[in-house]
């Protein structure tokens, strides 16, 4: 087996999980950052990242790093880290196709004693079945012979500046005891916050997709008992404070579960769960209780619409903040746009406004054209939907000079006071 200093590492996939991943290990290896898409190869190589994940002063630390879109580039390498999304489909089952197509990609460059590791969040065994499979077609080589796998799940967390990739303990493993022993001790390298080496690649796949299905259902508790306390006309966020004050009460918010993990992982979990025969009520029924939450917030502006005698089928709504969370401009899976679609069922005009968001990719992913300035006594109605820092430090009164005479506002994240607003989860 290698050693650590004859390791050269590629990164498959330069998304928000791949390159953080790259530039901590261009500090220590030699790495090659890869990924199909040539814009954004282009646009890293100038040393700035779209994401917003890697300041321009990190990437510039990562000497032994460059990026390529080229397989020639990649064949001499000996470590592959695929670092790709792994969404589900309209039907909600997993969508394979970028892993599987990473796994192609690699198995395409493969030599004998080589190692690939996968941090695509996975239900579990899905490594050994779906992968290397590929990887063995592809490479004609032999798994566990020729080459090995290992799997150290991510744990990047978009926008939080506080939790970073060293200082988030990170899980690992290998496909022999052997392997697992030399990628933890890679990771060992560039993670601050320590490893954690799990028993199999099985433990570690089962161990990352918990992590957000577990946040799911919590998430999903707090909703439904947001959905009952708004029928007892109780303040949900004062119930929460409440019952806060006792020491083991967890602090979980009602909100839009969006995002590449806690609105997708659980599926990948409920999909193996039904091929061996088992029926995840509890899980579903979470998955269930998030995703009715765009309907509800917009059947709730429309009833408060109403009961100001506010015409709905010629009013105008302003919908602020678009991205799955606060004060970063990932997209993925975001829950805003069905806020957005029921409204519009209702006949109403929407505008959206997301300080964060890049202008293109909002109408390529979703159709929608965001509004760059906002116009005083413009909107019938005002959704706040996202928690932005621009938003944040916004008043109330701020709000109401955006909106005519009578109308309504209502805040989906509790930014501002409560008898302020006309409506809140």
């Amino acid at each position: 087996m290698k050693s650590l200093q004859d390791s050269k590492l590629c990164i498959i996939g330069l998304g928000y999980v791949g390159l953080p991943l790259a530039v901590e290990f261009g500090k220590k290896f030699p790495t090659t950052g890869f990924d199909l898409n040539t814009h954004r190869i282009a646009e890293l190589i100038s040393g700035t990242d779209a994401t917003l994940e890697v300041s321009d002063e990190e990437m510039a630390e990562a000497s032994q790093l460059k990026y390529t879109a080229s397989l020639d580039d990649i064949r001499d390498c000996n470590i592959y880290i695929v670092a790709v999304p792994t969404p589900i489909d309209a039907a909600k089952r997993p969508d394979f196709a970028p892993l599987i197509g990473a796994s192609r990609t690699v198995g395409a460059c493969l030599s004998p004693g080589d190692i690939v590791i996968y941090e695509s969040t996975v239900f579990p065994g899905a490594t050994e079945e779906v992968c290397v499979p590929i990887l063995e077609e592809i490479s004609g080589l032999k798994f566990n012979a020729d080459f090995f796998c290992g799997y150290s799940p991510e744990r990047i967390n978009p926008g939080d500046k506080q939790h970073r990739l060293p200082s988030i303990v990170k899980v690992t493993s290998g496909s022999t005891p052997e392997i697992a022993d030399f990628v933890d001790s890679l990771y060992s390298e560039i993670i601050t916050a320590g490893t954690f080496k799990a028993s199999s690649i099985k433990v570690a796949e089962a161990a990352k997709v918990i992590e957000n299905t577990q946040r799911d259902v919590n998430i999903a508790l707090v909703n439904e008992l947001s959905l009952i306390f708004d029928k007892l006309n109780i303040n949900t966020l004062e119930v929460l404070e409440a019952a806060g004050t006792k020491w083991n009460f967890l602090p979980f918010r009602p909100g839009l579960v969006g995002g590449h993990c806690i609105g997708v992982d659980p599926y990948y979990l409920t999909h193996k769960a039904q091929e061996v025969g088992y029926h995840p009520s509890m899980i579903l029924a979470g998955r269930r209780t998030n995703d009715q939450m765009g309907h509800h917030i917009a059947a709730s502006v429309i009833k408060l619409l109403l009961q100001k005698k506010i015409d709905t089928t010629i009013c105008k709504v302003l919908v602020m903040g678009l991205t799955f969370k606060e004060d970063c401009p990932d997209l993925r899976n975001t829950r805003v746009v069905d806020i957005i679609a029921e409204l519009k069922e209702f006949g109403v005009e929407v505008d959206v406004h997301d300080p964060w968001v890049d202008h293109e990719e909002a109408k390529a992913e979703y159709k929608l054209d965001l509004v760059k300035t906002l116009e005083p006594e413009t909107y019938d109605a005002l959704i706040v939907t996202v928690a932005h820092k621009q938003y944040k430090a916004m008043t109330v009164t701020d709000l109401r000079r955006l909106c005519k005479q009578r109308s309504v506002i209502y805040d989906v994240k509790s930014m501002y006071p409560a008898n302020e607003t006309d409506g809140r989860l």
